[in-house]
């Protein structure tokens, strides 16, 4: 159950009265990335940063409480900006031609597959990552696996 905390707004921003130590948040940069990027390199990122997001959501379930999961939140935002210096130094071109189509396109996913294959292909190669989609069914080959994806 969460607490109420008084708040205040100034301009349409919230501002939090109470400010967090370094000890109960810990510094951290911000991933400084818009939706397109974050979108397509969303399944690596579920497969570079497993142990950390599951500790952050094993922390969630266990407390209501924001500040009882920033140094999970934190160690999270640390791989993924981990991720993104990889992707950067190994898929560069790869990664912002896919993050670019998905952007022209409304991130809409099946209009930017040939982009995709090329930044997964890359990065399956160069960091070793694999692609798991959640419910794909046993035996049935993932979209980005097919050859022939849309069907004419």
């Amino acid at each position: 159950m969460t607490t109420h905390r008084e708040g205040t707004f100034v301009e349409g921003l919230w501002v939090e009265p109470a400010q967090l130590s370094s000890e109960t948040a810990p510094s951290v940069a911000e991933v400084g990335c818009t939706s397109a990027p974050l979108e397509s390199m969303a399944f690596h990122f579920a497969s570079f940063c497993k142990k950390y997001n599951d500790d952050f959501v094993k922390c969630k379930n266990e407390s209501q409480d924001p500040k009882h999961c920033l140094k999970e939140g934190r160690k999270v935002t640390r791989c993924a900006l981990d991720l993104i210096g990889k992707l950067k130094e190994n898929c560069d071109a790869q990664w912002t031609k896919h993050w670019e189509c998905l952007d022209m396109n409304n991130h809409t996913l099946f209009k930017c597959r040939k982009e995709e294959k090329e930044f997964n292909d890359c990065v399956f190669k160069r960091l070793g990552l694999t692609k798991v989609i959640p419910e794909t069914a046993e035996g049935a080959t993932p979209i980005h696996l097919k050859e022939q994806p849309l069907y004419k």
